[in-house]
């Protein structure tokens, strides 16, 4: 996934978790908030709980992965931030996929229901 597309800077994710708004799975939440770029970006977030950081960063190149595969998902001009919870390191690839993909899809109609 190219850098233009990731979100990096600490302000950035404390604005998209006080303003956006978010769903959640079982292992995952999902946080999107409105940028003022013409680009969709996306951010990860792996919390200790899950393991160590072999573990960790196991599980976030999986979730980068599916978002690079799968950029339709989400729109322009927003910003998305996917954070795992507890569990996430056990299920399949595939299961990850379609939970994922369920919540993006959730997410854009509520989004496109607000505007």
């Amino acid at each position: 996934m190219q850098k233009k597309y990731l979100i990096k800077k600490n302000s950035d994710y404390r604005k998209v978790y006080n303003k956006g708004i978010s769903l959640s799975n079982r292992y995952t939440v999902i946080f999107v908030y409105k940028n003022n770029l013409n680009l969709k970006r996306l951010g990860f977030s792996v919390s200790k709980k899950i393991g160590k950081a072999v573990r960790r960063n196991f599980v976030r190149r999986r979730m980068k992965e599916i978002c690079r595969l799968n950029k339709d998902w989400f729109l322009n001009g927003y910003d998305y931030i996917f954070i795992a919870r507890k569990g996430i390191d056990e299920i399949s690839y595939k299961a990850l996929k379609n939970g994922m993909e369920k919540l993006a899809y959730r997410i854009s109609k509520h989004i496109t229901r607000e505007t």
